[in-house]
């Protein structure tokens, strides 16, 4: 039998990855119904800093003697997360699983776009053109204007944005940075951002099925970052990252059978523009990166 690649077992941990994360999101949509939004993450997130703890002594260094440039951009990356973290859960509180979902595929268009505009890194016209035919697709999925508009539709947008902003400072960090210093930083700020607003609110007794379903995002959370870290550290991200929109198949099966949804014609015409702009933007960006070199 003929030995497994690098690249395959990137593709499938990737998988597993957006598996992970997309049952964590049902699990905190599900504790919608009983826990105020602030308390939910908060509750996870003290669970999943600590596991991150044990993630980074087991995968990387914890190190925080880092430059003052540095310091800056991890303060702009975390506060993008702590805004990201409070649009896409409140998006998916309100909204179909598999909406918010597809709205956030387009999350390589934007990073690619901002990339050049802010950062200077080269865009051709053809990457420049898939990357508007994603955005109309987007349009299609939040339909403003349209009957079934929701604000919420608007939050998952925002989501996009400062995950942008998020994946654009994260880009300027030195490369002496640990990855895992910075992730860990990120998720203590949700944590505690979102335990000091929890503070200004009722707090809900959960109940045991509530409690199951908090134990469940923090182990789905946990397991995304431990398999989007082994992705990272097996074979070419260019050629893993396609499989990042599996999570939209989780999202519309976990939305059909957990919470009876299914999105609409316009919803999935959209969807299905922004993966395909998104993975010809990912393919042609392989195909200059091949012929640079």
């Amino acid at each position: 039998m003929a030995p497994v690649s690098d690249n395959l077992r990137g593709a499938f941990f990737m998988m597993a990855s957006m598996a992970a994360f997309t049952f964590n999101d049902a699990c905190m949509k599900a504790l919608s119904d009983e826990i105020p939004l602030a308390q939910a993450v908060f509750m996870r997130g003290v669970a999943t800093a600590v596991l991150m703890v044990l993630l980074a002594r087991r995968f990387g260094r914890l190190r925080f003697d880092i430059a003052r440039r540095d310091w800056a951009l991890i303060a702009l990356r975390t506060l993008a997360e702590i805004a990201a973290a409070y649009f896409f859960i409140t998006a998916l509180f309100n909204m179909p699983i598999a909406n918010a979902t597809a709205i956030l595929q387009a999350l390589p268009l934007t990073v690619t776009l901002a990339g050049a505009v802010f950062l200077g890194e080269a865009i051709g016209w053809r990457r420049l053109v898939a990357i508007l035919i994603g955005f109309a697709g987007v349009l299609l999925i939040v339909q403003p204007g349209a009957e079934g508009f929701s604000i919420y539709s608007v939050y998952a947008v925002l989501a996009v944005l400062t995950v942008t902003v998020r994946d654009l400072a994260a880009r300027r960090l030195s490369v002496h940075v640990p990855s895992m210093t910075v992730a860990l930083l990120a998720s203590l700020g949700v944590t505690l951002s979102f335990g000091v607003v929890s503070v200004l609110d009722e707090w809900a007794m959960p109940s045991r099925l509530a409690w199951a379903q908090l134990a469940g995002a923090s182990v789905f959370i946990i397991g995304g970052y431990l398999f989007s870290v082994m992705t990272m550290r097996l074979g070419d991200i260019a050629a893993v990252t396609p499989f990042r929109y599996t999570s939209l198949l989780w999202a519309l099966l976990l939305g059909l059978v957990v919470f009876g949804e299914w999105p609409d014609a316009l919803t999935m015409t959209g969807a299905a523009i922004v993966v395909a702009t998104g993975i010809w933007t990912l393919m042609r960006e392989r195909r200059l990166a091949r012929a640079q070199a």
